[in-house]
């Protein structure tokens, strides 16, 4: 089974960690020495699973002086570990205590899980539950194809909004300014060569997501994947996720898939949508 990085092209862009905001400097309460330590862990990626300590300050943006501190500390604390034969450091197992403590419980997930389950049921394909995180959709859910399908989607992927159907999705179903303003904040280039990214024709298609109710990609983001996918909603109307569909070209052209599918994941994502808040995790 080939792996998603082979299926697109461009791994990097699509397993990286995200970057998060800068702070203010002048900000009283800000601790660098946190913001380092969590630096060192983002750098690594599924590309870079280990790095030397020069690799890890380049990666990182800081001195080696500053990295081995914060290194030897995570160390220490069980985060990082030895890589294979010695040669740099890796991502210990406990990282996954984050993700665990993050996914358990959590309201958005268990609400929509039995409606998932029913649409990978019934059409036999990858269903996905995502949701947005600065421009990009993170992937909390998933429940593979039946049959072979060439594409890993590990949960906690990240994909960018304007060339993903759960993107689209979910931009459909936020006010058009927002939308717009998000849109514009984005690096807009080629995953794949059927990528759009040209931001009026994005937007066309955000408007036709809108107007149907769903969101359609075409070997976008993967060459051999078509997907759609449909907005789960929140109590106060806000756009909370997206129930990804996703299908390989060898079985389903896009066409297909949404005469045949699109009905029923606007039907699982108004179930999923159903009393979930604007605000999952409060």
């Amino acid at each position: 089974m080939a792996s998603a990085s082979s299926a697109g092209g461009r791994s990097g862009s699509r397993s990286r960690a995200a970057r998060p905001a800068r702070a203010d400097s002048s900000d009283p309460l800000f601790n660098q020495s946190v913001q380092k330590a969590f630096a060192i862990l983002e750098a690594f990626t599924g590309e870079r699973r280990a790095m030397s300590l020069a690799d890890i300050a380049v990666a990182a943006g800081m001195t080696k002086s500053s990295a081995q501190r914060c290194i030897h500390t995570l160390c220490q604390l069980g985060y990082l570990q030895r890589g294979a034969g010695e040669r740099g450091w890796g991502l210990a197992p406990r990282c996954l205590n984050f993700a665990h403590s993050y996914l358990s419980g959590y309201s958005l997930i268990e609400q929509a899980t039995t409606h998932l389950v029913d649409l990978n049921q019934a059409c036999g394909e990858s269903v996905s539950l995502a949701e947005p995180d600065g421009t990009e959709m993170v992937y909390v859910a998933r429940f593979p194809s039946h049959k072979r399908f060439f594409i890993h989607m590990p949960i906690g992927r990240r994909l960018p909004m304007y060339c993903t159907a759960s993107g689209r999705a979910y931009l459909s179903a936020l006010p058009a300014g927002e939308a717009q303003r998000i849109l514009r904040g984005m690096t807009l280039r080629p995953m794949t060569p059927m990528t759009l990214t040209d931001p009026r024709r994005i937007l066309e298609r955000i408007e036709q997501a809108a107007a149907v109710g769903y969101a359609w990609t075409d070997q976008e983001m993967y060459r051999g994947d078509v997907t759609i996918a449909a907005p789960i909603i929140g109590s106060e109307g806000r756009p909370v996720g997206a129930v990804n569909l996703s299908a390989p070209t060898s079985r389903w052209t896009l066409d297909e898939l949404r005469a045949k599918l699109s009905s029923l994941l606007i039907e699982t994502a108004r179930a999923a949508s159903s009393g979930i808040s604007s605000h999952p995790r409060r």
